[in-house]
């Protein structure tokens, strides 16, 4: 490239004398080399763009127009002004001004590239960084990134001593690490939830701590829970990396199984105990069919037959209702059926002594 640019000027010295005429030249020269540039460069890009299935290099093509032709532009100018030789003030000025201009220029169409990706991500409804929302976070850093090269590389175009700044900043972020300390345990933990994605928007969890409810926000500091009691929690993502989470709403599918123990009285036919369990449990407009409810024989109890009535509902949140709701039918339906449900009961054998007094009792 620099022999390229000193060929060039060479022959610009063959113009003549005048250098203001030869920075004219170096000018006009740039501006055509530009243009031939763009359009050599808009042509390969187009062509791999009709290959493909995505508008991403489309959306390229035309935003890599402006900052290809006004790269050569600004370097044309900017030579030209060296062979102007102007004074070291002016030069200094106009040589830093050039520079920033690039610079803000190439800023601006990667910024809007980078606009340009996240619009396609989301369109993509199978992609995970959207369903768990860690799409936006990217976007957000890369937009932070990208500002912070923007100011490197102005200071580095105006001869600024960077390492200066650099050293003040990390002394900086030293002393607020240490003063929030908290806050910043908060945020990465926040981003370790949101990229590890344990839970989603209007999931049912249980923390470790005992608070349990519906996820209505996931924050980068904070996650929220709408708990039966239509009382909002709002839990620090410190606390919550730390615990243990049981997601009711987790799994490949949302629905939640229910256990119901039952007891009935030694001598019930077991058949007939089944039967109406799983009955009243299918006529229950708001238990899942599929999977269908089932009951097992768990256990010969002290005074009962120990059965479970396992059945699925569509959403967690409504366990305890459905609960309730399953325990009055089950209950009206024994009573329906003569089914006994027994109450804890013990034999009592009395032994009479030789003297006939009453002895001890088992």
């Amino acid at each position: 490239m620099e022999r390229a640019l000193a060929e060039m000027q060479r022959l610009v010295e063959l113009i003549g004398p005048n250098v203001y005429l030869q920075a004219l030249v170096l000018a006009i020269a740039f501006i055509l080399i530009g243009k031939i540039a763009d359009w050599i460069l808009s042509r390969a890009i187009g062509r791999l763009a009709r290959k493909s299935k995505t508008d991403v290099d489309d959306r390229l093509v035309d935003l890599i127009h402006q900052p290809v032709f006004m790269s050569f532009v600004l370097l044309g100018l900017g030579l030209a002004a060296q062979r102007i030789s102007l004074p070291d003030g002016p030069a200094f000025v106009t040589l830093g001004a050039l520079k920033t201009i690039a610079i803000v220029i190439w800023y601006n169409m990667l910024r809007q590239l980078t606009d340009v990706l996240a619009q396609t991500a989301r369109r993509n409804r199978s992609n995970k960084l959207v369903q768990t929302g860690m799409l936006a976070l990217i976007q957000n850093v890369a937009k932070v990134v990208l500002a912070a090269l923007v100011v490197y590389f102005v200071f580095l175009a105006w001869d600024i001593n960077v390492t200066a700044w650099v050293a003040s900043a990390g002394i900086v972020g030293l002393a607020l690490s240490f003063a929030a300390r908290d806050t910043l345990s908060n945020l990465f933990a926040g981003v370790s939830i949101i990229v590890d994605a344990p839970y989603k928007n209007g999931d049912y969890i249980i923390l470790e701590s005992g608070d349990r409810g519906v996820v209505t926000h996931i924050g980068l500091r904070s996650t929220r829970l709408l708990t039966r009691d239509d009382i909002e929690i709002t839990i620090p993502n410190g606390i919550i990396g730390n615990s243990t989470i049981i997601n009711e709403a987790g799994g490949p599918s949302e629905k939640h199984r229910i256990r119901m123990p039952v007891g009935v009285a030694y001598g019930s036919d077991m058949d007939h105990v089944i039967e109406t369990l799983e009955k009243t449990a299918a006529d229950h407009g708001e238990i899942c069919t599929d999977p269908a409810p089932r009951v097992r024989f768990r256990a010969f109890g002290d005074s009962s037959l120990d059965f479970e009535l396992l059945c699925w509902i569509d959403r967690p949140v409504d366990r305890g209702r459905l609960r309730h709701e399953l325990g009055v039918a089950v209950y009206k339906a024994f009573m329906a059926s003569g089914i006994v449900i027994p109450f804890p009961q013990r034999d009592l054998h009395v032994r009479t002594l030789p003297d006939g007094s009453p002895g001890q009792t088992g």
